[in-house]
């Protein structure tokens, strides 16, 4: 059992080491739009700060009503969940592809 996790550890490894090597060339031919996306994901970070911001003023104020009904939890969920969901996956991969940058960049 040792030696699977071993290996399935190694391999991921190798993956991981494989996808930062493709990422990191991917930065070196596209430095200014690598730039744009770090500058995209800074902002889109204030965005979702401001939306989670509003989120949990909502939580607040609505508390007794979202633990006590089901229908409410429903539409609260729905209401935020899938704007949650996609800024949060947005973010993510500006955020991957900005990462790290150099005075190359720009």
């Amino acid at each position: 059992q040792n030696e699977v996790l071993e290996e399935l550890v190694t391999n991921m490894s190798a993956q991981q080491r494989q996808r930062s090597v493709e990422l990191e060339q991917w930065k070196k031919l596209n430095p200014e739009l690598a730039h744009d996306c770090r500058t995209a994901a800074e902002t889109l970070s204030r965005v979702q700060n401001e939306f989670l911001t509003s989120l949990t003023e909502e939580v607040h104020e609505n508390a007794d009503v979202l633990m006590d009904g089901e229908f409410m939890l429903t539409e609260f969920v729905d209401r935020f969940g899938p704007r949650l969901a996609h800024l949060n996956g947005v973010l993510q991969v500006l955020s991957q592809l900005g990462s790290n940058q150099t005075a190359a960049g720009k």
